[in-house]
């Protein structure tokens, strides 16, 4: 139902990150739209949850197809928007569409009724009813779409709240939605701005909610949700180690490791953020790992050669420059970047850190950005030491030739994944999440369509 726009309505205008000039501005809904459109949602529930596993099977993969001939439009959305290069944002497409197949293809075995132990009992999945998501602007499809998929193939409907810098992106999900044939008003966005986040948490229509974001943006949805009594998922900051022993493999180490550094211009809660290397293979790792970093070209991001764009906005690009200078100045030495480069835009080229320690900036806190920070340790247990020394614990990388070893070192790793031999990366097939400052819950496989279901217990004699 339609609301007429009040003054309270926020407003959002878009930069392009790599020019500095203003790509869009979308009027936001004021709080009386968002109820109308909340209240829309309750109504379309009860249709949407009434459709067979089968028939939800099918929006699903209408929407996969939707997203793939779409692909050249909504990565160029992202280079606007967020500076992410072309062939990125295709390839955070065709990881949409992956995932939309994937539920469709699983989600009826996830939900289906399990007999327990006891004679007579079994357990069902049933939606709860709508979903709220918080949404990040660093992949701001994927992170969506992963919880997406799942919600609906679970028979929730589902409204999202995505950053501010990204809205047109978030309005073109919605409307390739409705053009992939799923029902209105099962998926929405909301254009609203953080301040009127806890009132929609308040909404009766909104049953759970799952947020991708900050510490502080978690801290605060979490402490809305846990006052009205509601379920949530959060994933949110991270300092992934990324751990080299002296049996690694160090060319493969340090190829892997810059791109697990440097992608998306590395703002990526699981980009790996603290190099530990043991004290024997340090430097001559540290010299492959420059090699490689110095070979990713920095430009345009409409591009298709570009390997790392801008970062997203000027102010995060400023206070990824003063995390450097303050750890230089606590003792880190510089071996690569670290330099604001001159002219329009956030550009911030790769940054290499060494001799990072405890107390430093790029070894305390997130860095999001394309800066490498390596730490020496004398051996296997220090490293693993060093890991731990953080309040963060989402994704880790570790590097060794024997299995044996890897599986202990894996089991002393505190954080909610462990990828031997690997970067850290979100799939369907894996659950992803993160503990400690991190977050809580799991998204993906089958956490991730059972997070937000009432898993009800039925007895019968």
């Amino acid at each position: 139902m339609a609301v007429a726009r009040t003054d309270d309505a926020p407003s959002f205008v878009i930069v392009n990150p790599a020019t500095g000039g203003e790509v869009a501005t979308y009027p936001g809904h004021s709080d009386s739209e968002v109820h109308a459109i909340l209240d829309d949602v309750a109504v379309a529930r009860r249709r949407w949850q009434a459709l067979s596993l089968a028939e939800r099977s099918e929006h699903l993969r209408a929407i996969a197809a939707g997203l793939r001939n779409e692909a050249a439009e909504l990565a160029e959305t992202m280079a606007l928007e967020m500076g992410k290069p072309v062939a990125q944002g295709e390839a955070e497409i065709e990881k949409c569409a992956l995932n939309c197949d994937f539920y469709a293809e699983h989600g009826e075995s996830f939900l289906a009724d399990e007999e327990l132990t006891m004679d007579g009992a079994l357990v069902r999945y049933e939606p709860l009813g709508t979903l709220l998501a918080v949404m990040p602007w660093n992949y701001p499809f994927w992170q969506v779409i992963r919880c997406a998929a799942p919600t609906l193939m679970a028979g929730n409907t589902m409204v999202l709240k995505h950053a501010s810098n990204v809205m047109g992106g978030a309005i073109r999900l919605e409307a390739l939605m409705e053009r992939a044939g799923l029902p209105r008003n099962v998926f929405r966005t909301l254009r609203v701005s953080s301040r009127q986040v806890p009132a929609v948490i308040r909404h009766p229509a909104i049953s759970a909610v799952t947020l991708t974001g900050s510490e502080a943006a978690g801290r605060a949805v979490a402490a809305a949700a846990g006052a009205e009594l509601k379920p949530c998922v959060l994933e949110l900051g991270g300092s992934d180690p990324f751990i080299v022993l002296e049996d690694a493999d160090l060319g493969e180490a340090a190829k892997v490791g810059a791109w697990a550094r440097n992608q998306n211009a590395g703002q990526s809660c699981i980009a790996a953020k603290r190099f530990i290397v043991v004290d024997s293979v340090y430097d001559e790792f540290v010299s492959l790992f420059t090699g490689h970093v110095k070979d990713l070209r920095m430009g345009d991001p409409l591009g298709r050669t570009t390997k790392i764009g801008p970062m997203a906005r000027k102010d995060l690009r400023d206070e990824l420059h003063d995390q450097v200078a303050r750890s230089v100045r606590a003792g880190a030495s510089l071996l690569l970047g670290g330099e604001v480069p001159a002219g329009a835009g956030a550009f911030y080229p790769p940054t290499i850190l060494g001799s990072v320690g405890p107390g430093m900036p790029a070894f305390d806190e997130e860095t999001f950005g394309p800066v490498a920070a390596l730490v020496r340790a004398k051996d296997e247990a220090e490293a693993i030491a060093m890991a731990n020394r953080s309040r963060f614990g989402l994704g880790s990388s570790l590097w060794t030739k024997d299995r044996g070893r890897a599986a202990r070192v894996a089991s002393g790793i505190e954080s909610g994944m462990v990828f031997v031999n690997a970067m850290a990366r979100s799939d369907p097939r894996m659950p992803f999440g993160g503990i400690k400052a991190s977050g809580f819950g799991r998204e993906l496989w089958t956490p991730g369509i059972r997070s937000f279901t009432n898993v009800k217990t039925v007895y019968a004699e």
